[in-house]
């Protein structure tokens, strides 16, 4: 927001250079983003009064003027300007001078006469016709203003001014006020502020506001305060330049004293107001109402808006002439020939404005200000400031009263303020009396009695002791306090174990060799397609985005494997052989009430770097390191995975995932070869499962023995099924079990397959002998024939 300081000194009296000031406000809360000294460069230009006139000798259209700049002697200048006589009041460029744009003036002749200077036109001198709107577009400045002969011309026409730029955080919609930010610098710099109230006299015909106008406000909810005032015999015309000044520094565009009047109090005040020509309310009735579906308005931009029932307008009983806190009709715009009007000062519901402005696609100053949030409180005073403006100004009759319709709280109100909790988090030693001083400048009344802090009702940000601990610590001076240890007896944070147990296992993925990506969640509802998620499939449920900047970012995503994919793809397609990475992804479903539920899914990826046993081997080399036991690998058919070379991983009755190869049609849908392996995994039931508590155990104090068996079996039968037959058969002695080979071709009969397995016995009581080994393994050998027809090779 861009502040003029001359504005600022109506309310404070300070006297600092532009960088001193844009640091003092920045260290004390109010962040400035930079500053701009207007007038700056416009230098040695002057008033000066055109004394005579002659024709130039030698060029018809040049004009040799004498030129009185409050010195000895006139100068004189040579111009090709045919709006100037003697008698007019003009800026003077002297000898040297600087324009706006680096342009220097510099004394010469013209066609053999000498030219002490040059007159100036608006346009040198960095203005418009919105700021001078008698000046002719074309020709030189003819003065108006009351001014010196001599006086410096950024003195005269008031060009000189610093504006600085701040940028405001969305919890102080009150420093969107030039009386904010002043009151803000008064605290800065320990200066009184000084708001005077407005004061304005009534006409005393006997005519009363409620005999014009009366207000009907429909939805309270939306609208909780609206104050009305009207002025008759209303006189249109430009505002005086003061005014028209002040709003060209601010960034405004000047348009007539009545819109000048509502911009400068909107600015002022921070409240946004609307003037309405009296003679279009054509009920004499203002009705604050929701919208009907298929009404439409023509904004004062000449654009038709289709409205509906969730917007809020303001009608004159009849039809809609503004859209609440946006813009106001075409059919009640302020006009030369306006008589009569009606001043609106109101407060609207934030989030409708927010939503009417995107639906209509009109976005202003009053909409971006209403949308912050602005306190009911302000409507009256601005209201008051705005008919103090119109009697000094001249523009026209005040009619007696104001309609004010008030649904809104808008009383001070008292928060708990406990000085020790402020200094237990600032790590300060300042007393109640000390803290309440700091904080007074602003309004904000500390009582030592009650123990609480009165806020006025324009500070809506103030609502508990973080907040009070903000206000003091920031207009103390955070370079006052030291640095200390936290005064509080909360434990010190830490990683939770879920969080612990995530860490960790990202840390084994990448000791693995993978390397971690982060995927977006916001994904396309066409990502599942590309994976052949059937339509039933629970995972088409999605949470869907309100407002998405896309179709590819509509939903929250339900699987993180088409992310994956198109991460592998990316990096295939530029030329990468060996591919290994991972992902801890979130995953959104809707629930029941119409919230969400955050689920985690760890993905493990390969592609060109091995088979589906090397992908195996890492998972259960995480599961070793994590304490998951028992784990079984059953072949399973899963959606977007080959139906041969898939299996589900279970732990202790938890179906922990899914590993395999990815079906050949997903693989040709991202342009993957069929090499692609992906093990997905819930790190919810991982955790559940994973016990990393270390148990000692005492060294086997008797020697193992080995036996390897090839056993032949039907294809279809999984070799992990035959290993869990063997470990139950196997007895005590049985200490483990490896599968190390699987094999099928010469020697072995069509249909069938031959799995070897290692198994280690050991006794617990003493040295086992090899009578002892091969007696376990007949019996399981005997075992499997009879219940699975399993025979030895």
């Amino acid at each position: 927001m861009k502040v003029s300081l001359n504005w600022i000194k109506d309310f404070v009296d300070f006297d600092t250079d532009a960088k001193t000031y844009a640091d003092v406000m920045t260290a004390t809360g109010t962040k400035v983003e930079g500053y701009e000294i207007l007038g700056e460069d416009i230098q040695n230009v002057v008033v000066g009064r055109i004394d005579s006139t002659e024709k130039h000798p030698d060029a018809d259209r040049l004009t040799i003027c004498s030129v009185s700049v409050g010195k000895e002697r006139p100068v004189q200048i040579v111009t090709g300007a045919t709006n100037i006589k003697a008698g007019d009041i003009v800026p003077v460029c002297l000898d040297g001078a600087l324009l706006p744009g680096g342009k220097k003036i510099k004394a010469g002749k013209l066609r053999g006469v000498l030219s002490e200077g040059m007159l100036c036109s608006i346009e040198e001198l960095g203005v418009t016709l919105h700021e001078f709107p008698y000046a002719a577009e074309d020709g030189i400045l003819i003065i108006e203003e009351p001014c010196e002969i001599g006086q410096d011309i950024r003195e005269a026409l008031m060009l000189s001014d610093t504006v600085v730029d701040f940028e405001l955080t969305f919890n102080r919609p009150d420093c969107l006020a030039f009386i904010g930010i002043a009151r803000e610098t008064a605290a800065s710099f320990k200066k009184p502020f000084v708001l005077k109230e407005p004061k304005y006299n009534e006409c005393k015909d006997g005519e009363k506001v409620g005999d014009y106008i009366s207000v009907d406000i429909q939805n309270p909810v939306l609208c909780p305060r609206y104050s009305a005032a009207v002025v008759k015999n209303v006189k249109i015309a430009p505002s005086p330049l003061w005014l028209r000044m002040r709003l060209r520094a601010a960034g405004v565009r000047p348009i007539n004293n009545i819109v000048d009047i509502t911009n400068y109090v909107m600015l002022e005040y921070g409240q946004p107001m609307h003037a309405f020509d009296y003679s279009y309310i054509s009920s004499h009735k203002i009705v604050v109402r929701n919208a009907k579906d298929g009404e439409e308005i023509t904004t004062l931009d000449g654009n038709k808006h289709p409205l509906n029932s969730e917007m809020l307008c303001i009608a004159d009983g009849e039809k809609p002439v503004a859209l609440a806190g946006i813009m106001g009709g075409l059919n009640s715009e302020i006009l030369d020939t306006t008589a009569t009007v009606v001043f609106e000062s109101a407060n609207f519901n934030r989030s409708n404005i927010r939503h009417t402005s995107r639906a209509v696609g009109l976005r202003t100053e009053s909409s971006g200000k209403f949308e912050k949030g602005l306190p009911p409180y302000n409507t009256v005073p601005a209201l008051k400031r705005a008919l103090e403006l119109v009697e000094q100004l001249g523009c026209g009759d005040i009619v007696e009263g104001i309609i004010d319709v008030c649904n809104a709280d808008i009383q001070p109100r008292k928060i708990k303020f406990d000085a020790e909790k402020v200094n237990a988090l600032l790590g300060t030693e300042l007393s109640f009396e000390e803290m309440a001083e700091i904080m007074k400048p602003l309004e904000l009344i500390g009582d030592k009695a009650e123990g609480t802090l009165l806020v006025p009702p324009y500070r809506s940000d103030m609502e508990r002791t973080a907040d009070i601990a903000e206000e003091v610590s920031r207009l103390y001076g955070f370079d006052k306090i030291q640095p200390t240890l936290f005064k509080s007896e909360v434990t010190q944070g830490k990683l939770s174990p879920e969080q612990s147990f995530t860490a960790d296992l990202k840390k084994l993925a990448v000791d693995l060799g993978f390397f971690e990506i982060a995927t977006y969640s916001f994904v396309s509802p066409k990502s599942v397609d590309r994976i052949m998620l059937p339509e039933d499939d629970a995972r088409r449920n999605f949470i869907k985005i309100l407002n998405p900047l896309g179709e590819d970012t509509s939903v929250m995503r339900t699987t993180a494997i088409p992310s994956m994919l198109e991460v592998i793809a990316y990096n295939k397609n530029r030329k990468a052989e060996k591919i290994a990475l991972f992902e801890c992804a979130k995953l959104y479903f809707p629930t029941e009430d119409g919230l969400s539920e955050e689920k985690k899914s760890f993905v493990l990826a390969s592609c060109g770097n091995g088979d589906f046993y090397d992908l195996k081997g890492c998972v259960e080399s995480i599961f070793d390191s994590l304490g998951i036991k028992e784990t079984k690998y059953t072949a399973e058919a899963a959606a977007a995975f080959h139906p041969g070379i898939c299996a589900s991983v279970k732990s202790k009755n938890k179906e922990l995932g899914v590993i395999g190869a990815i079906h050949p049609a997903v693989a040709a849908e991202y342009s993957l070869p069929n090499d692609v392996y992906l093990a997905v995994l819930d790190v919810e039931k991982l955790f559940a499962v994973a016990d990393t508590s270390k148990k000692f155990v005492k060294l086997p104090a008797f020697p193992s023995l080995t036996r390897d068996l090839a056993l032949v079996m039907d294809k279809d039968i999984e070799a992990g099924v035959v290993a869990e037959k063997i470990r139950s058969f196997g007895g005590k002695t049985l200490e483990s079990i490896k599968i190390f080979d699987v094999y099928t071709g010469k020697g072995v009969d069509e249909g069938k397959k031959s799995v070897a397995y290692n198994l280690v016995f050991r006794a617990a009581d003493k040295t086992m002998s090899d009578a002892d080994a091969d007696t376990a393994v007949a019996k399981i050998l005997k075992k499997l024939e009879n219940e699975m027809g399993i025979v030895l090779r």
